[in-house]
């Protein structure tokens, strides 16, 4: 329903991209959300109203949330509140990030698959939780003038959505 009210309110044509999500599973030792999944296949990584930026398990290094989370956790770039992800524990998996330093994430418990909280981190390092889906909390940031802090619709931007590109010298 919500990746529906997406593709609506961007007027965008669904891609339908195929992904091998049990490798990426695999390799993070818990599943992905399925509206994660169904929003990737449909958009693909790239930009929502100029502004959020959606990341997915591949494409341009911008846009590859598996590649900055592997640098992440390579780097051990632990949060006090939440660390980043590690395999087969619980931690945080950044799917997306506003232009003005948001950062929209999971909080992943391999333990607990399947219970997906969106966790976001503005730009004074609070982190705020949100019990709903990816796809529910993507569309209220771009459509709903009321969802405060975080909702853009009151900054009259169109609800568009490009493509991710590479980043020249990437």
């Amino acid at each position: 329903m919500w990746v529906q009210r997406l593709i609506e309110l961007t007027d965008w044509e669904p891609l339908r991209l195929s992904v091998d999500w049990e490798s990426i599973e695999e390799e993070l030792q818990a599943p992905l959300p399925a509206d994660y999944k169904l929003l990737f296949e449909t958009f693909g990584g790239g930009v929502f109203s100029e502004s959020v930026y959606f990341f997915g398990p591949s494409g341009p290094p911008a846009f590859d949330f598996l590649a900055q989370w592997r640098a992440s956790l390579s780097a051990g770039g632990d949060d006090d509140a939440y660390p980043v992800y590690s395999p087969g524990e619980k931690g945080v998996i950044v799917w997306a990030a506003a232009e003005w330093a948001d950062e929209y994430a999971w909080l992943v418990d391999a333990r607990n698959s399947g219970a997906y909280s969106v966790l976001v981190r503005g730009d004074v390092g609070e982190w705020r939780t949100y019990d709903m889906s990816t796809a529910e909390f993507l569309y209220r940031v771009l459509a709903d003038e009321d969802f405060k802090p975080f909702g853009i619709a009151q900054c009259d931007l169109d609800p568009t959505f490009e493509p991710g590109r590479p980043v020249h010298g990437s």
